[in-house]
C-alpha cells in the first residue's frame, strides 16, 4: 500500500504527478461527506479525474429498496457526463475502511463503458493509503462498447 507523498514512481506510471493524485484522494475522501447511507454505513466517495484537469465528485446514495441505491463511481461518471465529459485520466474512491475498497462488480463494468482499459483507478482506505489498479486489472477480458455490433446501415 502506498501514499500520495511517499510512491512517486508509482504516480508517474500512469500520467500523474504526486501532487495529483493526493489532490485527487483528498478529494475523494471530502466526497465521502456527500453519502446518503443511513441503511449500511458505508461511505464511498469519487472523485473523477478529467481530461480538461476537472474533477468531479460523486459519493453512494443508497435507498430503502436496496437494489436501488448509486454507488459514488456511477454517480460521478453520470454527473460528468451530463456536464459534456468524455474523457478521464483516472477514478479515485475512498472509504472509511482499511484494506481500501475497489469498485463493486457493476461500477467496474459501468467505468469500461467510459474508460480505456488503461485508466489508474486509486483506492483510498480510512488512513490514507491507498492501492492503485488500472481498470484492465479489476476487470480482465471485459466486454465493452467495441464489442457491440454496429447496425447494417445497407438493410
Amino acid at each position: 500500500m502506498s501514499t500520495a507523498d511517499s510512491d512517486p514512481t508509482t504516480t508517474r506510471s500512469y500520467g500523474l504527478t504526486p501532487a495529483e493524485v493526493k489532490n485527487l484522494g483528498q478529494q475523494a475522501t471530502a466526497a465521502k461527506a456527500l453519502s446518503y447511507s443511513p441503511y449500511s454505513k458505508f461511505r464511498v466517495g469519487c472523485a473523477l479525474l478529467c481530461d480538461d484537469g476537472e474533477i468531479v465528485l460523486g459519493a453512494n446514495i443508497e435507498n430503502a429498496s436496496y437494489p436501488v441505491g448509486v454507488c459514488a463511481e456511477k454517480a460521478a461518471l453520470s454527473r460528468a457526463c451530463l456536464e459534456g465529459q468524455r474523457k478521464f485520466l483516472a477514478i479515485a474512491v475512498s472509504t472509511d475502511i482499511t484494506p481500501p475498497a475497489s469498485p463493486c462488480g457493476m461500477c467496474r463494468q459501468f467505468i469500461r463503458e467510459f474508460c480505456d482499459l488503461n485508466l489508474p483507478i486509486y483506492m483510498w482506505d480510512k488512513d490514507g493509503n491507498y492501492v492503485v489498479k488500472t481498470l484492465e486489472e479489476l476487470l480482465p477480458m471485459s466486454f465493452g462498447p467495441e464489442h457491440l455490433k454496429k447496425p447494417d446501415s445497407s438493410v
